[in-house]
């Protein structure tokens, strides 16, 4: 086993930018910024999806706005997680054989890799549940 800090939660950027844009899932996520900093669970968020909400958040929002939620994130008790060889080519296996985007593909290796519920709202996900992940759903209702 590693000697690496427990995650209990990874974030796809989904859940980030939905914090971020005041949707009802963006509630949960700052549930959960609130346990994280009170010591209750830990978050991980991918560099990739970190990469994913710098560059969704600059063509929506321009530059400046970017640098300033990327200082936020980093003020966060979010631990980004570094996006080694395995999660790499866990994600392109994940990708060959499920219709999702290359970085939610990333997003779940990551949170299998750390043994975490993956924090989303992304329908793209919905698939994999309970084969190659387990979701912890901020997303619209589902029927």
């Amino acid at each position: 086993m590693s000697d690496r800090a427990a995650i209990d939660f990874v974030l796809d950027s989904w859940a980030v930018l939905a914090f971020l844009d005041g949707e009802p899932g963006g509630e949960r996520v700052r549930q959960l910024f609130l346990s994280a900093q009170a010591g209750q669970c830990s978050l991980g968020l991918s560099l990739i999806n970190l990469g994913e909400v710098a560059y969704v958040v600059e063509r929506e929002r321009g530059l400046m706005v970017v640098h300033e939620v990327l200082s936020w994130i980093k003020s966060l008790p979010v631990t980004i997680l570094p996006a080694g060889e395995a999660e790499v080519l866990a994600a392109a296996h994940l990708k060959a054989h499920n219709r999702l985007a290359y970085a939610d593909a990333v997003a779940a290796a990551t949170a299998v890799a750390w043994g975490a519920r993956l924090v989303t709202g992304d329908p793209e996900f919905l698939a994999l549940e309970n084969k190659e992940i387990t979701l912890e759903w901020i997303g619209p209702l589902r029927e």
